[in-house]
């Protein structure tokens, strides 16, 4: 089972959050991917750009922060978190 979280925060609080769940046999980076489209549907947010550094940190860590410069629209809190929590 593979399971991503994804959290909205604001002012150091979580605001929101989901967990998306995958037990397909597709690869990690397309369950990555699926799960944040699926998040940002759910929130009724547009789809975050990944920048370098986005991509390094979730390399690093399998978590990664989405902030206003991830975004081309306005955003009301202060970064999209996403987090793997468990994989197979």
């Amino acid at each position: 089972m593979f399971r991503l979280w994804i959290k909205e925060w604001k002012n150091n609080h979580m605001i929101k959050d989901t967990v998306f769940e995958d037990d397909s046999e597709d690869t990690r980076t397309h369950k990555i991917f699926r799960g944040l489209e699926k998040a940002c549907y759910e929130f009724d947010l547009s789809k975050p750009i990944w920048l370098d550094n986005t991509v390094a940190e979730f390399k690093r860590h399998s978590k990664a922060r989405f902030t206003q410069d991830c975004f081309i629209e306005q955003i009301e809190f202060d970064y999209l978190e996403i987090q793997v929590i468990e994989e197979d």
